[in-house]
C-alpha cells in the first residue's frame, strides 16, 4: 500500500495514442540497456495488509546471454507513460527465480522489499498499559525501520497484549484486524493505518479518484445481502463481576460470535466494530478492468464512479488491490478490486454473556 498525497479529479481512457515506458534497476544499476527488445511483460500486484506486493518480471533469453540475478537483490521499478513524470512503485526482494526453454524465458519474481528474515522471524513479547501507536513504535525499532500510525489509532490504549512465539507480520496483522487497520512497510517506513479512513499517515484525508466508464474495458459489480451478519458479538472478561459479558456492534438479528475471549470491554468493542466494518465492506465489490493503465493508482485510494448503474454510481469504493501488466508490445492496464468504502454507523451495547447463545 502507497502512500499517495495527489491524484487526478478524473482518469479517463482518451484517444489519443500513448506509449507506455519504465525504468528497471536491479542492485542500483539500471538493466533497461541489457532488456531492450527482451521484455516480455512487467506486472505488478499491490495488496494491502500482510500480503507483501508482488513484481515478476518475464524476459526473453533467446540468445543465451541474459545474467541471472542473485536472490536476494534489489529490484527498483518506476513506471508510467512516455512525456509524463514516471511514477515510483519502490523496492523489491528477488525470491524466486526460473528459466525455462525453448524458447528460453527468464522469470524474475520478487516481494516488498523490508519484509525480510526480520519481520518474518518468531519472537515474543509483551505489552502492558501503553498505547497502540507505541507498540507499533516499538515493532518497528526492532527492526530497524520508522514508524508511522494514523492519528485515530496511536492513542487508542492496550491494556495487555503478547506477542508470543509469533512473527512481526502476524503480530501486526492481528492488531490490525482487531482495529480495522492494516500494516504494511514502504520504503523502510512501517505504515499502521485504518482500512476505512482512507487517509496518509498524517490523517490527511485522500481525494477520491473519479472512474469513468469510459476508462475501463470490464467490469464486474457484485451485491449480496443473503446470510449478511446484522451485527457482531465479542466477549471479554469481567473480573469485577467474575463473570464474561459480550460487546456487540450492530443488532441482534443474525449476530456472528468472534471465538476470541477479549481482556478488556474496549478490546471486545474494537474487535466487534472491526469485524462489522469488514462485513460493511464486502456487501458490495467492484472489478474494473483499465484499458489504459494508471499507475498513480494505489491500494486504500477512494474512487467514485460513474456511468455505471445507479446502484453502482451511488457507492463509496476503496482499492483493495491492484495489478498492473505492461507488455513488451506497448500494451499497459490496470486491473482494481475495490470493496465499499462506508463506515460502519451501527449500534454498539454490552450484555451479560449467556453461555447458551455461543455459535
Amino acid at each position: 500500500m502507497a502512500e499517495t498525497t495527489q491524484q487526478p479529479e478524473a482518469l479517463d481512457a482518451g484517444s489519443e495514442y500513448r506509449q507506455p515506458t519504465y525504468m528497471l534497476t536491479i542492485n542500483g544499476k539500471d538493466i533497461g540497456p541489457k532488456i531492450n527488445g527482451r521484455l516480455i511483460r512487467i506486472a505488478l500486484t499491490e495488496s494491502r495488509g500482510e500480503e507483501a506486493d508482488q513484481l515478476d518480471v518475464e524476459l526473453s533469453d533467446h540468445d543465451g546471454k541474459l545474467a541471472i540475478p542473485p536472490k536476494g537483490a534489489t529490484v527498483a521499478l518506476r513506471w508510467g507513460w512516455v512525456g509524463n513524470s514516471l511514477v515510483d512503485k519502490g523496492e523489491f526482494t528477488v525470491d524466486e527465480i526460473s528459466h525455462n526453454g525453448t524458447p528460453d524465458v527468464l522469470n524474475i519474481r520478487a516481494r516488498s522489499a523490508n519484509l525480510g528474515k526480520g519481520l518474518r522471524s518468531r519472537t515474543s513479547s509483551s505489552w502492558h498499559d501503553t498505547t497502540l501507536g507505541q507498540i507499533v513504535k516499538d515493532v518497528a525499532k526492532a527492526n530497524g525501520l520508522e514508524a508511522k500510525v494514523g492519528a485515530s489509532l496511536a492513542s487508542k490504549r492496550v491494556q495487555h497484549i503478547d506477542q508470543t512465539n509469533e512473527s512481526p507480520v502476524h503480530f501486526l496483522t492481528r492488531i490490525g484486524r482487531q482495529h480495522d487497520a492494516v500494516a504494511t512497510v514502504k520504503k523502510g517506513v512501517l505504515l499502521f493505518l485504518p482500512i476505512n479512513g482512507a487517509a496518509t499517515a498524517s490523517g490527511k484525508a485522500m481525494p477520491a479518484v473519479v472512474l469513468t466508464r469510459r476508462a475501463g474495458d470490464q467490469h464486474s459489480y457484485n451485491s449480496s445481502e443473503r446470510d449478511s451478519y446484522s451485527g457482531v458479538r465479542a466477549y471479554w472478561g469481567d473480573t469485577n463481576k467474575s463473570q464474561r459479558r459480550a460487546s456487540i456492534a450492530g443488532t441482534e438479528t443474525n449476530l456472528k460470535t468472534l471465538k476470541d475471549t477479549y481482556a478488556t470491554e474496549d478490546d471486545a468493542l474494537a474487535a466487534a466494530q472491526a469485524e462489522m466494518g469488514r462485513i460493511v465492506r464486502g456487501k458490495a465489490t467492484l472489478q474494473i478492468s483499465l484499458a489504459i493503465g494508471q499507475p498513480a493508482l494505489a491500494v486504500q485510494t477512494p474512487v467514485k464512479v460513474s456511468g455505471f448503474k445507479p446502484e453502482v454510481d451511488g457507492e463509496d469504493w476503496l482499492i483493495k488491490t491492484v495489478t498492473s501488466e505492461l507488455t513488451g508490445d506497448g500494451g499497459f492496464t490496470t486491473k482494481l478490486e475495490m470493496e465499499r468504502n462506508g463506515e460502519d454507523d451501527a449500534p454498539t451495547k454490552t450484555d451479560d454473556a449467556d453461555e447458551d447463545d455461543d455459535e
